[in-house]
């Protein structure tokens, strides 16, 4: 059974100078690896891929899992690990639960691996 990820305090996106910056200390070190484990998984890497592409800025959990052909549950699981990382926020409206990324904190962790990424 895979280890679940420590819970990330996700107040702030992360925190820390960029990694080519020079050395790191090992916390800032762990808040990094933990979201990048977090996109470790190429399911979660679609997820997020389908998410930013949605047309309405939004999907719900069963449209994704139909979309990926996985069982809701196995969907939400891959969910709740991008949401204790920051990477997608969600939205519970009657029955359904909508999904939309969190560009901010995809944003911040580019910034920290390379500071010249995005610009």
């Amino acid at each position: 059974m895979p280890k679940t990820l420590p819970t990330i305090d996700m107040s702030t996106p992360v925190c820390c100078a960029p990694v080519a910056s020079g050395p790191i200390s090992e916390d800032d070190a762990l808040q990094v690896a933990l979201r990048l484990k977090a996109l470790a998984d190429p399911m979660r890497v679609r997820i997020m891929s389908m998410l930013f592409s949605s047309t309405a800025g939004e999907e719900n959990s069963g449209h994704l899992s139909a979309m990926l052909g996985l069982s809701e549950s196995t969907v939400s699981h891959h969910l709740a690990q991008l949401r204790r990382a920051g990477f997608v926020v969600s939205d519970r409206r009657g029955m359904n639960v909508f999904h939309r990324p969190a560009p901010d904190a995809l944003g911040a962790l580019c910034a920290v691996l390379d500071p010249n990424c995005c610009r």
